[in-house]
């Protein structure tokens, strides 16, 4: 049998307010440098670690210096402004070589340790995109973690195609449509969004959050509120397809009842003078109000699309070729 290539993994962490909390991940990714073995067999070996200085206020800048002096496998990617979260990922995506790319927060709230299971998943799954699925709650209180469930479920049900409710910033993704996204994805887009634009499968493992320690999160309730009306503004299209079909079906409901109401006056004239023909006159412009709204919604979905970098087609490597077509060698 044929020994299985090694699945190199890019890991990417994005930089705020790591100055504590950095040096802490250290030991857990350098000892993944060492070929590991994931429960189903699959060999894989962090390659680098990507760590993208976002513009925080603490001295993370010169924590992750120090570390890139120390250890090969760290590269840093320096980042001229805060960009904000998603931006840094997405900086960091482009930076990648690896075969996958996994994403890991600087709180050490991910647990490296899970990056095997990741990769299992994927590749017994054949998905493209893995998503951390917590089996306990985020230590984030109760208000926090119910508002955040509600919003990822309102943006899986009514405004994403084929989003899982469950998403979080601790994922892998095959390397190539990583850095595809990167190249494609326009400036203000949800980084989940986009990567829902190139992926065909997606998939989930369960893994256990680890605690943050004494590290305040950077997420207040106003960055919290415009995350989330950035996720709502960046899932494409199809809010304004909402909008499209209301419109015709509130033209169509209008026009039926404006006839209702003419049929009604000719067989029964029993309405105030003048009432049928008001009643007509603004329930069919109404509806051709409401339809043209539609119209417009569809030619601002088409500039929407193209404004946001969504790709009408990827051209990808045979996947047999790919990470997801190897398979575990003797042990």
């Amino acid at each position: 049998m044929t020994p299985e290539r090694m699945h190199r993994i890019s890991v990417i962490t994005p930089v705020y307010g790591g100055e504590r909390t950095l040096p802490l991940l250290v030991p857990e990714i350098v000892a993944l440098t060492a070929p590991q073995r994931s429960p189903d067999g699959h060999q894989w070996v962090v390659s680098e670690w990507l760590l993208v200085y976002d513009n925080g206020r603490d001295g993370s800048a010169d924590v992750i210096a120090d570390l890139a002096a120390a250890h090969d496998v760290i590269r840093p990617v320096w980042l001229s402004r805060n960009y904000g979260q998603h931006s840094a990922t997405l900086a960091g995506m482009a930076s990648s070589n690896g075969d996958w790319i996994v994403t890991l927060d600087e709180d050490g709230q991910h647990d490296p340790g899970d990056i095997g299971l990741f990769l299992d998943q994927a590749i017994r799954d054949n998905a493209q995109l893995v998503y951390a699925e917590p089996t306990n709650p985020p230590p984030h209180g109760a208000f926090r973690n119910l508002a955040s469930r509600g919003a990822k479920w309102v943006f899986a049900t009514f405004l994403s195609s084929g989003a899982p409710a469950t998403f979080q910033s601790y994922r892998l993704i095959i390397g190539e449509l990583g850095r595809s996204v990167a190249a494609y994805t326009g400036a203000g887009v949800y980084l989940d969004v986009a990567l829902g634009w190139v992926v065909g499968r997606t998939s989930a493992v369960p893994v256990v959050l680890r605690d943050e320690g004494d590290r305040t999160s950077g997420y207040d309730l106003r960055r919290l509120l415009s995350h989330f009306w950035r996720l709502v503004v960046s899932s494409g299209t199809r809010s304004l397809r909402i909008v499209s079909v209301l419109g015709a079906l509130f033209a169509l409901g209008g026009g039926l009842f404006a006839a209702y109401l003419v049929a009604m006056t000719l067989f029964n004239n029993s309405s105030p003078q003048g009432w049928t023909s008001t009643m007509v006159v603004v329930l069919v412009s109404t509806g051709a109000i409401l339809f043209s709204l539609g119209v417009i919604a569809e030619y601002v979905g088409v500039a929407v699309n193209m404004a946001m970098g969504r790709p009408p087609y990827l051209i990808v490597s045979d996947p047999k070729d790919g990470p997801l077509g190897r398979r575990p060698g003797p042990r």
